[in-house]
């Protein structure tokens, strides 16, 4: 899996706050990793999310508009095909993930400046077992700037968990063969490893990143009534609508 993983080393779209471009490529081959691999993630170490609000009045429904309006706007895209002519590009598409992001560089430039809910940065597609894609959601991102206040304005705190990818130690500039790595049983470098400071990440030679792109909250709109699974930051639940 892990030359499969090497062998998509491609210029991906990106997918909010912008990161350095030395370490954009390191990003793009751990959210691979991550997504191709069995097992848990150690989400308390290399994973911020936001704290769960108070139901405000007007919450509730301020959040099942937007899943009104996902379902809505983002029907067509039921066919991947669609998607993909409107500029949705398949974030490593020849690495076997239980969900495929097809991403907007346009939309995730202008989610940067404001919250439109017709453009998502990212639509969620799962496999559908015979060759084709199974809409089941969409990935809004912000700025890695943005506070609570501001991520609450776009999707209210009391419904839905923003989370951040954060904490990484990724192997040097030009040592991509070190992904493979492994201590102890665990992953050296990446969102599966125990490494998740500066220090610790030196001492094995690594790379230090504090913060990997920006906010992303999912909206599972198409995968049931469910609200638990509609914002749920785990890909690919469902229930049956």
């Amino acid at each position: 899996m892990m030359r499969t993983v090497l062998a998509a080393l491609i210029a991906a779209p990106l997918l909010a706050a912008p990161c350095r471009a030395q370490d954009t490529t390191s990003a793009e081959v751990g959210m691979a990793m991550d997504r191709s691999m069995t097992g848990p993630m150690a989400a308390d170490l290399h994973m911020v999310m936001t704290p769960v609000w108070p139901l405000a009045p007007g919450d509730s429904a301020r959040a099942e508009s937007v899943v009104v309006e996902v379902r809505r706007a983002m029907a067509k895209y039921q066919d991947v095909r669609q998607a993909v002519a409107d500029g949705y590009k398949a974030f490593f598409p020849n690495v076997p993930q239980p969900v495929y992001h097809y991403t907007s560089r346009a939309n995730g430039l202008a989610a940067r400046r404001g919250f439109d809910v017709t453009r998502p940065t990212s639509l969620l597609y799962r496999p559908d077992g015979n060759g084709g894609f199974t809409l089941i959601g969409v990935m809004y991102t912000a700025p890695r700037s943005a506070s609570l206040e501001e991520l609450n304005r776009r999707i209210p705190l009391s419904i839905a968990r923003w989370h951040e990818h954060v904490n990484w130690c990724v192997p040097p500039l030009g040592a991509r063969r070190r992904w493979a790595e492994t201590q102890d049983g665990a992953r050296v470098f990446g969102p599966r490893s125990p490494i998740a400071s500066r220090e610790a990440c030196d001492a094995v030679g690594g790379r230090f990143v504090p913060h990997l792109f920006g906010w992303m909250v999912h909206v599972q709109a198409f995968a049931g009534d469910d609200p638990a699974v509609i914002w749920s930051h785990e890909e690919g639940k469902a229930t049956g609508r």
